[in-house]
């Protein structure tokens, strides 16, 4: 059974990502926790903070709640393999999701983003890009126009810096199988250059852990990484982008820039963010 946390402010965005996540786990046994966050960025937690929070009015929140429930209903046909839970906090907002990572043993955050301005204006410093940097849990990021197809080609851009905890990739090899994707392993340079003893290293451990899958190993030189993402993901049938948050010198690349324009990937694939268990 797979726990998964749902968090919503109520935005389509939000609700964008909870269909997503209903149809991506449609085959497996889950827990779903839509969960909304009362956030107390603004609020000085002092003598006087229980106050703050007694006064906190809960039912507006917990009738959308509701509400999110009754539309799930409407849009999917019953599914015995999925439960529901509405949760309500008001907490400061990674703290909150922290807290029910670990209370609910999640398994898998699926959160929605809107992409159209870029993810440099609209994530960094967000709530979707605080999760995905400060929460150490598979997190999926759905943006705005991301559609549910068939899991064709993922891509999975790295530097080869890996750790030797490779067990951190099993995430994105179950999704591998279950949809029976091929993994596109894309290095990027900014000049042409071999790979360096460690990085060697690394290619043969990834062509090991994913020797029973089917893969292929490609070789970009660009000076701007996320252009050349772009150009990849052009040029093939990807649907999914898959990085590990460690390895922060792609994921900042690729994720936080501050170039906007002719990238669509921000707009339409979703993010598979893999984190080492705490």
């Amino acid at each position: 059974m797979k726990n998964i946390l749902l968090p919503t402010d109520f935005s389509e965005n939000s609700w964008n990502a909870i269909k997503y996540a209903i149809r991506f786990f449609e085959k497996e046994s889950c827990n779903f926790y839509l969960l909304h966050i009362y956030t107390l960025s603004h609020v000085i937690l002092n003598d006087s903070a229980q106050d703050v929070l007694v006064n906190v009015d809960t039912q507006p929140a917990k009738i959308k709640l509701r509400k999110v429930l009754k539309r799930i209903g409407k849009v999917f046909t019953t599914n015995k393999k999925h439960r529901f839970y509405t949760l309500f906090d008001y907490n400061f907002f990674i703290e909150s999701i922290r807290k029910h990572v670990e209370e609910k043993k999640i398994d898998c955050i699926v959160m929605g983003t809107k992409g159209a301005s870029g993810l440099k204006k609209i994530i960094v410093g967000s709530n979707t890009g605080d999760v995905i940097t400060k929460v150490k849990c598979t997190t999926l990021v759905v943006p705005e126009d991301a559609q549910l197809v068939k899991l064709k080609e993922i891509a999975f851009p790295t530097d080869f810096a890996l750790s030797n905890n490779i067990q951190i990739l099993d995430p994105l090899s179950e999704i591998l199988e279950k949809n029976q994707s091929a993994l596109r392993i894309l290095h990027i340079s900014k000049k042409k250059a071999e790979l360096n003893r460690d990085q060697n290293k690394s290619k043969e451990l990834l062509e090991d852990y994913f020797s029973h899958l089917y893969h292929s190993f490609h070789y970009l030189t660009n000076k701007k990484v996320e252009d050349a993402v772009q150009c990849f993901i052009e040029s093939r049938n990807i649907n999914m982008i898959c990085m590990v948050a460690k390895n922060l010198n792609y994921f900042q690349q690729i994720l936080f820039h501050s170039k906007v324009e002719a990238i669509s990937y921000h707009t339409e694939i979703p993010f598979l963010v893999l984190h080492e268990k705490q």
